[in-house]
């Protein structure tokens, strides 16, 4: 007889503002698992599956340690409970369903249509628990006539029409240093699971809901005025490099000793204060210069006097003139540099965890900071199964002698 599963995982979270958001993550990579990790960092209960001896790709990403981890797992994966299971096979998806009782929020990202061919769509799970809040990423989206095309970070970024916009305008587009799209869509699916919990507990709906995000939609949503460009206007915007286009001076010039500097003092008042930092006030009355709209004209000129002057200084001898001018102006900080800011310390950016396999670890710290109920990390990425037997004796609370047959049988 199948005994009733308990509310509480073993183990769960005592902390943050989502203490007792229950997530259940069965995606891969980034764009789906990453929102759940976001959910995890402030106190949600997260159970991550992955599928046994095999795991989530993730975690061959990047350089790997001596013993064969991967530093990728351990930041992507920390806060989260590890468990192994096959979707693909009857029991696994038996297990699946039962896990969806005690869940919130599902969290997954295969190709539309997987999950119903493994009998496990939300309108199978939505009768199960019917307050179960499902956030589906996937390349296109769920429907569409590219729904069943492959999509991947550099692929949406592309699609979206941010990598063209990306570069220099004589050279190909170029893409983003990290995965920006597969981060943002992540960003973006764990808002629009608290928006559905918001919906449905606070306003009072009390039913869950299916929420379909692509994977170019999220850079699509955040490309400025170039639709609206576009549909008014007939513009399309090209590569314009560092350049804005609409302020200047707003580049990243080279100092001296070649550290790399980003000036962004294209507002009337922040012009006047680098004119002044350079002791070059007579631009502030140069008519090529009065105004945002003649300095953008005036691009090159003005970017040629700024090189000029900023050539005889250090990197930091020029931010200490602008910072003591209030001009807005920050290093192009490599991860070296950011490691010794003392700001970035401050702020605990960066933060120390120890990992089982690894030892010490240096991560992104949590963000953002809350007054009152602060997220923090808990622990890192874990092995392959490591919560296997609290989750599936302890909160499924399985017979050991099912439990047993099950891992045989490769289902766990």
């Amino acid at each position: 007889m199948e005994k009733k599963e308990s509310n509480k995982l073993p183990g769960s979270s005592e902390f943050g503002p989502l203490k007792g958001l229950k997530v259940l993550d069965i995606g891969t990579l980034i764009a789906g698992p990453f929102g759940a990790g976001l959910l995890a960092d402030f106190g949600a209960d997260v159970i991550k599956v992955e599928l046994p001896n095999v795991g989530d790709p993730i975690r061959q990403y990047g350089k790997a340690t001596a013993n064969g981890s991967s530093l990728a797992w351990v930041d992507g994966a920390r806060n989260k409970h590890c468990i192994t299971l096959d979707m693909r096979q009857a029991e696994g998806q038996d297990l699946i369903k039962r896990l969806v009782k005690w869940a919130d929020i599902l969290v997954e990202n295969f190709s539309p249509g997987t999950l119903e061919s493994w009998n496990l769509g939300y309108g199978q799970l939505s009768e199960i628990n019917p307050r179960l809040i499902m956030v589906r990423v996937s390349g296109y989206g769920q429907t569409g006539p590219y729904k069943n095309k492959p999509g991947l970070d550099r692929i949406a970024l592309s699609y979206s029409g941010m990598s063209y916009v990306s570069g220099h305008p004589d050279k190909p587009p170029v893409k983003m240093g990290v995965s920006i799209a597969d981060y943002l869509t992540g960003t973006f699916n764990a808002l629009s699971a608290l928006m559905a919990v918001y919906y449905r507990d606070v306003i009072g709906a009390g039913k869950g809901q299916e929420i379909d995000l692509a994977l170019y939609e999220a850079p699509f949503r955040i490309s400025e005025d170039i639709i609206a460009s576009y549909g008014v206007h007939g513009e399309i915007r090209e590569r314009v490099g560092n350049r804005h286009l609409s302020m200047a001076p707003a580049e990243t010039y080279k100092a001296g000793d070649g550290r790399w500097i980003t000036i962004h003092a294209g507002l009337d008042n922040s012009f006047k204060r680098l004119a002044t930092a350079m002791n070059l006030e007579y631009l502030i009355e140069d008519p090529r210069f009065i105004g945002m709209r003649n300095r953008a004209t005036y691009t090159d000129e003005l970017n040629e006097i700024i090189e000029e002057w900023m050539g005889q200084y250090t990197g930091e001898q020029v931010l200490a003139l602008l910072d003591e001018a209030g001009v807005p102006a920050a290093p192009v900080n490599s991860v070296e540099h950011i490691f010794r800011d003392p700001h970035i310390a401050a702020r605990e950016n960066i933060v120390e965890v120890h990992d089982s396999e690894v030892g010490k670890v240096h991560v992104p710290g949590i963000v953002p900071k809350f007054s009152h109920t602060p997220g923090k990390i808990a622990w890192s990425g874990k092995t392959m199964g490591a919560d296997n037997d609290q989750v599936y004796l302890g909160l499924l609370e399985l017979d050991p002698e099912e439990y047993e047959f099950l891992k045989e049988k490769n289902v766990i």
